[in-house]
């Protein structure tokens, strides 16, 4: 009979501990979020995780798995291993990390299509060529994967700096031919805290687990800012 051991950091109001669960893997699924289903199912209810879509889409379950930031959904169970939250943020409990700052700082970029339209019913036309600058930034979850595994945003993401998933998403709407804010967007940007506090030393492409490349979206943003310059 195969098991799985999985180590898990708990935390709450009262303690910090790791404690070892112990899984049948012909009762559960075989990615370590089954293991945490089963878990929470059968063998301890007050565990706490995010999840939702089970597919690697929304984000919710990214968490440090035996050292590494990933999804939970997308990596499979092993014999062995130890799952902490993602690195260096507030804790809320267990494996739950708070995403305030995060989120806060996605909004600073405002996120969203900003275009002029004298008419508000007609088409924004975007070329292929156009549209094809957005591949590999349209695509990022926010599951903040690769901005908990930065040292710059561990040290400085309460002073300013974006973080590797922020400055991708803010890049992506600075690529997009159909937005026309860009020379305020570059302005926002334009600052050695919000940007440059990134040493490219490529822990949050090497993590990313959708397999994106967020340090080269940030060498191209600060190649846009620098021609502002």
């Amino acid at each position: 009979m195969k098991q799985s051991v999985l180590r898990i950091y708990r935390s709450n109001s009262k303690r910090r501990a790791m404690e070892s669960f112990i899984i049948n893997q012909k009762e559960c699924g075989p990615m370590v979020l089954d293991g945490l289903l089963y878990i929470k199912d059968n063998l301890d209810s007050t565990l706490g995780f995010r999840r939702s879509c089970r597919e690697g889409i929304c984000g919710s379950c990214a968490m440090n798995i035996d050292g590494k930031n990933t999804l939970a959904c997308l990596t499979p169970l092993k014999e062995n291993m130890v799952l902490y939250p993602l690195p260096h943020m507030p804790i809320l409990k267990d494996l739950i990390p708070d995403m305030k700052q995060f989120y806060k700082q996605y909004e600073s970029i405002k996120p969203w299509l900003h275009h002029n339209k004298k008419n508000p019913h007609s088409e924004i036309i975007q070329s292929i060529e156009e549209r094809k600058k957005l591949d590999g930034m349209y695509e990022c979850i926010l599951c903040a994967c690769c901005s908990t595994s930065c040292p710059s945003y561990w040290w400085n993401s309460d002073n300013e700096y974006l973080g590797p998933a922020v400055l991708m998403q803010a890049f992506r709407w600075i690529e997009d031919s159909r937005d026309e804010n860009t020379e305020e967007r570059l302005e926002f940007l334009n600052d050695a805290m919000k940007v440059y506090r990134c040493k490219s030393i490529m822990n949050c492409s090497n993590t990313c687990p959708k397999g994106l490349n967020p340090a080269q979206a940030i060498g191209k943003l600060k190649q846009r800012i620098e021609e502002i310059n």
